[in-house]
């Protein structure tokens, strides 16, 4: 038997994977992360989820107890979404939630209070292969969250569990009606947890940085307007770009901060060859050859190789991936590693 801590976000992928450790006969204390102290009414871990994750645990019999790490949180998430969108870079705050709060800050507090594993509601998989431990995609391919965790080495993998990761997400409700739990019904967590659904991202970032107006023109120079704040642009995007009475389908292919410039273009002005990268995480150790690509955490896989220089060259033209966002490697259904657009 195993001690095991569970971090319950109050949701019901997390409350199933509290009951299935319980059933395999493992010593379960459950968890739940204070993370952020602002205003909050979506995304995960707010008052209501912790109440939510402290009932699943008095119905599974368990012990539970809330770790704050609020200023980790701010320190690591927020300022740094902050900073990335003062640069012009389009942060992903949830995978930098995983790198340093889930499975570092979470994981060395575990280590330090005896605990064996750390179990976590994510779907994804944990397979043993010929060379080690290595992160997988989660049986529900409309659920799969490797994209996110891609982060975790093989020694990471080996104090993890992640018991929904075998299921579907209709089958982890099916389980959690089966067996009472409150959360049963209670819907999926989409969103960023200290973004304000009714005060949006323009009000969180206007109190924490100065927005600049941007000019925006064409692929070929020419002036079609002004945007209020060039700072809330990333790439690919079609909305509010305050083109007027313009018809065509029209992206934002290039976000130029200092100059305060922003360029579009069509479907074809958005393609690129390849991706240049930095900051590279392996699951064991450098990678060069043919993977799949994939470059955001619902999108689907694209072929390419990894180049000698830790670059991606697609096999067809792709989108261009906005610079600061997360590009996972794939070997079928198996992570190698990742990196970050730059």
């Amino acid at each position: 038997m195993s001690r095991v801590l569970v971090a319950m976000s109050g949701g019901v992928d997390s409350a199933v994977s509290a009951a299935l450790m319980k059933e395999q006969g493992h010593d379960v204390t459950g968890v739940t992360l204070k993370l952020w102290g602002g205003p909050q009414d979506q995304g995960c871990c707010s008052v209501s989820d912790v109440d939510d994750a402290r009932r699943v645990a008095q119905q599974l019999d368990i012990d539970h107890f809330v770790f704050n790490y609020g200023e980790e949180f701010d320190r690591h998430v927020v300022g740094p979404y902050v900073d990335a969108h003062a640069a012009g870079l389009t942060p992903n705050p949830c995978i930098e939630c995983n790198r340093h709060i889930k499975f570092d800050a979470l994981v060395s507090r575990a280590k330090k209070l005896g605990f064996d594993l750390v179990a976590t509601g994510h779907h994804a998989r944990i397979i043993e292969t010929n060379r080690g431990l290595r992160l997988g995609r989660g049986v529900d391919e409309s659920k799969d969250q490797s994209y996110v965790l891609y982060m975790l080495t093989a020694q990471d993998l080996s104090m993890l569990r992640f018991p929904v990761g075998e299921m579907t997400k209709s089958e982890v409700r099916e389980l959690a009606h089966h067996q009472g739990l409150r959360s049963a019904a209670k819907p999926d967590s989409q969103d960023v947890c200290f973004i304000t659904a009714s005060e949006g991202r323009t009000s969180f970032l206007s109190d924490r940085l100065d927005l600049h107006a941007a000019d925006v023109v064409d692929v070929d120079g020419n002036d079609l307007g002004a945007i209020d704040a060039v700072e809330l642009v990333t790439i690919g995007q079609r909305r509010g770009l305050n083109l007027g009475g313009n018809t065509d389908r029209t992206y934002a292919v290039q976000v130029d901060v200092p100059s305060r410039r922003v360029v579009v273009g069509g479907a074809q002005d958005l393609l690129s060859d390849d991706v240049q990268l930095a900051d590279h995480v392996w699951v064991d150790k450098p990678y060069i050859g043919p993977v799949q690509v994939q470059i955001s955490a619902h999108g689907n896989q694209a072929a390419a190789s990894l180049t000698s220089d830790g670059n991606v060259q697609w096999v067809d033209a792709h989108r261009k991936v906005a610079p600061g966002q997360a590009v996972v490697f794939y070997n079928d259904d198996l992570v190698i590693g990742g990196a970050t657009a730059i």
